[in-house]
């Protein structure tokens, strides 16, 4: 099973997806956007625009996606923000072609409630300090709030009054995959949940 947890920028797409691996043993994490950074690595700084454009990119991310549902006895989370409907479908039916089956939750939120997330975030003020323009992810909640609404992006969990907690245990019972450790202690849940974006900030 493939667990895929799409979302806005600021949706909470990765603290879920970890806090979901935390809580299930058998499970395993898988970041697409590590397929991205390679792809951009490799190119000059003039070509590194979006790489979800990139076919190979496309192609790679249902190759390899396949291959970790194939080779891990349990469920595969993939936190990743997947808005555009052509780029969707050919990732999905690519998967499906694979024979995988995909469980796709999107995490929606109300566009104020987004913005605030950003600005809470670590990653946010590491960039102004450094000087990195922080505007992009802001600037694409809109876009992604929009068009996430649609049918073909369900199912879709609120998240505006959910805790991550909360938003773990709705998506396990929809999964009907049994939690295996309780809910941490709130003082070990902010420091679990530091850690976390911590080891996700992009500069």
């Amino acid at each position: 099973m493939l667990v895929w947890i799409n979302g806005a920028f600021g949706a909470g797409k990765t603290q879920t997806a970890f806090e979901l691996h935390r809580r299930i043993r058998s499970s395993h994490v898988a970041d697409p956007e590590l397929i991205g950074f390679a792809i951009h690595k490799m190119l000059p700084a003039a070509a590194r625009n979006d790489f979800q454009d990139r076919a190979q990119w496309r192609s790679a991310v249902v190759a390899t996606l396949a291959d970790a549902v194939a080779a891990h006895d349990g469920p595969v989370i993939v936190p990743m923000t997947l808005v555009d409907a052509d780029y969707f479908d050919e990732i999905m039916n690519g998967l499906a072609a694979e024979g995988v089956d995909v469980r796709h939750f999107a995490l929606v939120a109300s566009p104020d409630t987004l913005r605030r997330r950003l600005r809470a975030r670590t990653g946010y003020w590491l960039g102004r300090a450094v000087g990195r323009d922080e505007t992009w992810a802001m600037q694409q909640i809109d876009r992604c709030v929009s068009a996430l609404a649609a049918d073909r992006f369900a199912e879709h969990v609120d998240t505006d009054t959910r805790t991550v907690d909360d938003i773990v245990e709705y998506l396990a019972e929809r999964l009907d995959l049994p939690l295996e450790h309780r809910r941490l202690h709130p003082v070990r849940y902010r420091m679990r949940r530091a850690a976390v974006g911590i080891r996700h900030i992009r500069i």
